[in-house]
């Protein structure tokens, strides 16, 4: 093969890995719920594509979501691990999903903050089949093969990732009703009315604080209408005043990113349902929030 036959074959290679690259960076980040950690895996599996041997990959999409795949699977398995020592609630990683709004997804609801949280507790097989099938709507046959199972074992994943997401997640309110939930417990929070914050959250509700154990962020979650109420109450004095909101995107859904003294301090999102605010995350963590603040920015 001639040097001009070699640079033809990497310029082809190049061209096939940014145009499969959204979709990539999509599963790697819900199977493994962090943009650092996708990134990382994207860059193993370009050199992982630069040293194979192209010329019987018929679908080069296809094999590089394959290794994808594999990669995110072996590191949300080492993940798991270092979460357990990890200080306080985790939280998935937040994303800008106004830069593209589907992060090369079939379907967004995969892509939400409180799903992949909720997907964090099923094992990295039943998650990225879950990715696989339900985000990017792979069919059974090409999700068995990715994941080296059978068709039938990977029906079953699915359909044990779906069930645990029904049994802790209700349905979901549209886009105007959460963001006007939002906005009403934004409210309720600055000015610590506890009534108006017993109105909106459901008798479950669940405030989740990451701050990878920063000073002021709640190390365990609060539970409880009762007990997130008046927590709130008695940290509005202390977080609000001097605080900038600003409306944003994360994960396809209205957030609230908050300052103070200039730097970010919390994005702040919710899950609500008909019974109202189920879940409030509270991305505290600089590591996790600075790349978030940088994509704002661009």
């Amino acid at each position: 093969m001639h040097a001009g036959d070699d640079a033809d074959s990497l310029e082809k290679a190049t061209r096939d890995f940014v145009a499969a690259r959204p979709q990539l960076f999509g599963i790697a980040y819900r199977v493994l719920g962090s943009a650092v950690e996708a990134e990382d895996i994207l860059q193993e599996a370009w050199v992982r594509w630069q040293n194979a041997d192209r010329t019987d990959i018929v679908e080069p999409a296809a094999f590089l979501a394959t290794v994808t795949t594999r990669l995110a699977i072996n590191m949300a398995q080492s993940a798991r691990v270092r979460r357990e020592s990890y200080v306080g609630p985790w939280l998935p990683e937040p994303i800008n999903t106004s830069l593209d709004p589907q992060v090369g997804a079939e379907r967004a609801e995969a892509v939400e903050l409180a799903v992949l949280l909720l997907l964090e507790k099923l094992n990295p097989v039943e998650r990225a089949a879950y990715v696989l099938r339900e985000a990017f709507d792979y069919p059974y046959r090409q999700v068995a093969d990715i994941l080296e199972t059978s068709e039938a074992n990977t029906r079953q994943l699915v359909s044990r990732a779906r069930k645990h997401l029904a049994t802790e997640r209700r349905e979901r309110v549209s886009r105007t009703e959460h963001q006007r939930l939002l906005g009403a417990f934004l409210t309720a929070a600055q000015t610590g009315d506890l009534r108006a914050l017993e109105d909106i959250l459901a008798a479950d509700v669940v405030s989740y604080s990451d701050g990878g154990g920063m000073r002021g962020a709640s190390r365990i979650p609060v539970i409880g209408r009762p007990h997130v109420s008046k927590y709130l109450v008695a940290f509005a004095p202390r977080f609000w005043p001097q605080s900038d909101i600003r409306w944003v995107e994360a994960n396809g859904r209205p957030a609230v990113l908050v300052r103070s003294g200039g730097s970010a301090v919390a994005l702040l999102s919710v899950d609500a349902s008909a019974e109202g605010i189920d879940r409030i995350m509270w991305v505290m963590n600089p590591a996790k929030l600075s790349p978030y603040v940088a994509s704002l920015d661009n």
